[in-house]
């Protein structure tokens, strides 16, 4: 919206407006305003929220610690969500599909969490949606994302070919060739993408909920995630850097570097008041929405395999909780104290904020991997 109005409507008659034709630019300034934004209207959402008594309902079979963290205002999500949005619109070209995408991404995986509260609020117990109902919806919400693809790939907009780290010449096409000859058979040529993204955004979106158990802990991985997800997309679209760097240019998707910088900031601010003793919880309403968003990004700018790298304290909390289960039905053994794996720590007698602090920085170390592997090709 400023974007439209500073640069394409008065830049003619005020040459000092071309700084927001830069990316950088609207970039820092769409992080900024997302900071503010949560940084601002956080203490009056949290005041509301306890007014309507929307409290954290804790499960009984958690850490004993935890208790005390009963009746915390949660649904701290929708703040996220507001300030990635209005920042977006404020400073992102409007006219960039891939921009509307990932705020589509946002919303839709926001909708499933903030629907799953909801249901917790209304039966004052821990207990949303069934599992098999969240996991349709999530299904739902990615396929309506690869279609939205697919239709960017038939105006020669996105590639449905898949870039591997590490072999910069090897690039599977995730469509059947040969059923593109029959268009009745054009569905099928497509279900490996399709099958692929729902796996991708539905297991993001779960990872990331997952780790939303620690105050702090699962947004602080978010920032470092999307931060580097953010250097990725602006590499992706830059003529230069990509041509240096051997990667598949796409200049269309640079424009949602703006969409990364206000999930940074509004992540940013939300730990304003997430850190540990925490004053508000995202729930799933944030969660949700926040794994969803970031596999959206990483399959637009074709990193699908990339992503488990830079969320890689996502993944390894997400594999904790499937070895625990896997392991508990065929051997009726435990393989952790407790999961998902930083409630495993807890057991050990970790400190909160001891677990909190490590993970961060494992995350670090993985964003900083994942990096590295741009010029390991």
């Amino acid at each position: 919206m400023l974007y439209w109005l500073l640069y394409l409507k008065l830049y003619p008659y005020n040459h000092t407006l071309r700084l927001f034709r830069y990316l950088t630019f609207r970039t820092a300034f769409a992080g900024l305003t997302a900071l503010a934004i949560s940084l601002l209207v956080g203490p009056w959402l949290i005041q509301r929220l306890r007014e309507f008594q929307i409290g954290q309902y804790i499960r009984e079979e958690g850490p004993s610690t935890h208790q005390m963290k009963a009746g915390t205002p949660t649904m701290g999500g929708v703040l996220i969500i507001i300030a990635i949005v209005i920042p977006t619109l404020l400073w992102a070209d409007l006219s960039n599909p891939f921009v509307w995408l990932a705020v589509f991404a946002l919303v839709a995986f926001g909708g499933i969490g903030l629907l799953d509260d909801t249901l917790k609020l209304r039966r004052r117990q821990n207990l949303g949606l069934r599992s098999g109902q969240k996991m349709m919806l999530q299904i739902v919400a990615a396929l309506l994302i690869a279609v939205a693809l697919l239709a960017l790939h038939a105006w020669g907009l996105y590639s449905t070919r898949l870039v591997v780290p590490f072999l910069k010449q090897f690039r599977p096409e995730l469509s059947i060739p040969a059923l593109l000859h029959y268009r009745q058979l054009m569905v099928a040529a497509f279900l490996p993408f399709l099958g692929f993204v729902v796996l991708v955004l539905v297991g993001s979106s779960n990872a990331v909920n997952l780790t939303d158990g620690l105050d702090g802990l699962a947004i602080g991985c978010t920032i470092v995630a999307a931060g580097a997800l953010t250097v990725l997309t602006y590499i992706s679209g830059h003529a230069i850097i990509a041509s240096y760097l051997q990667l598949q240019r796409m200049p269309l998707v640079g424009e949602l570097t703006v969409f990364g910088g206000s999930m940074v900031g509004a992540c940013i601010g939300f730990l304003w008041y997430n850190a540990h003793p925490a004053e508000i919880f995202m729930g799933d309403v944030g969660s949700l929405s926040l794994g969803g968003a970031l596999a959206t990004m990483a399959v637009i700018i074709k990193q699908e395999l990339l992503l488990p790298f830079i969320g890689g304290i996502f993944v390894v909390e997400a594999l904790s909780v499937i070895l625990q289960v896997g392991s508990y039905k065929l051997r009726r053994r435990r393989i952790f104290k407790m999961a998902p794996l930083h409630h495993h720590f807890e057991q050990l007698g970790w400190s909160e904020s001891k677990i909190i602090t490590r993970f961060w920085i494992l995350a670090l170390v993985f964003a900083m991997f994942s990096l590295t592997t741009l010029k390991l090709r």
